[in-house]
């Protein structure tokens, strides 16, 4: 089981993933517009809804923002690689794919999940170790982005991007020290876009598989971007081009 907690977050499993969710928790005494739009989501969806008190919620929730608001859940269904792979022919024609490899911030990887939804991403790619959970916090901060994205877990990144060029994908990764401005990469066909850690960023077996390596130009004193923004720079510069 999981907690999705924070009222966006909460709406959109309750609007758009509802036989995961298990029971919805309200903070006693609060009752506005928006509690009672959760309540009415969870009636029609037939999950049944109990007030506490907020040392419960303290007890639950520790370290985030619940906004008097937590929904227990089953846990997001990850695809499997086999399975990715033997569903690929469902994909479009030029798929748009995200992989995230080694983020270790759980805010980081729901923030990149957000933008992934927000840009139409049909699939996001995350390792199996070292790489932040779908925790709690992560899915507060995707802020319902993860609902609905297909998010595979791989085992080997190396590996799934030769799986992923075999397909006749075009790989590329975000590098600081690239020598192509990303407004040159060409992402028209099928695309992989491959964002590094947040301090170390792509590592170099990651780089040696990349088709093409961009960097985003630094025209003021600092040198590099958080990943959830480069990430949302760079998949936005796809949809231009597509568009």
């Amino acid at each position: 089981m999981s907690d999705v907690f924070g009222i966006q977050a909460v709406r959109a499993v309750l609007r758009e993933s509802s036989d995961r969710a298990r029971c919805l928790y309200l903070l006693r005494g609060r009752r506005d517009a928006r509690i009672n739009e959760l309540i009415d989501l969870a009636k029609s969806a037939g999950v049944r809804h109990q007030a506490v008190d907020n040392i419960w919620f303290r007890r639950r929730v520790q370290a985030a923002a619940h906004q008097g608001v937590i929904l227990e859940c089953h846990e997001i269904a990850l695809t499997g690689e086999a399975e990715f792979y033997q569903n690929w022919d469902t994909l479009p024609t030029a798929p748009l794919i995200l992989l995230l490899d080694g983020l270790t911030d759980p805010r980081n990887l729901g923030a990149c999940l957000r933008t992934a939804n927000a840009a139409g991403v049909d699939a996001v790619l995350l390792p199996k170790r070292k790489s932040a959970p779908l925790s709690a916090v992560a899915l507060k901060t995707a802020q319902g982005g993860a609902e609905g994205l297909q998010i595979v877990e791989i085992t080997n990144v190396a590996r799934a991007l030769k799986q992923l060029q075999q397909r006749t994908m075009w790989v590329i990764g975000a590098d600081g020290d690239a020598d192509t401005s990303y407004l040159d990469m060409d992402a028209k066909s099928g695309t992989v876009l491959v964002m590094g850690s947040e301090g170390k960023g792509l590592r170099r077996l990651t780089k040696e598989n990349c088709d093409q390596l961009v960097q985003i130009p630094m025209r003021g004193h600092v040198s590099s971007l958080n990943v959830s923004v480069a990430t949302g720079v760079l998949l936005f510069e796809v949809c231009r081009q597509r568009d």
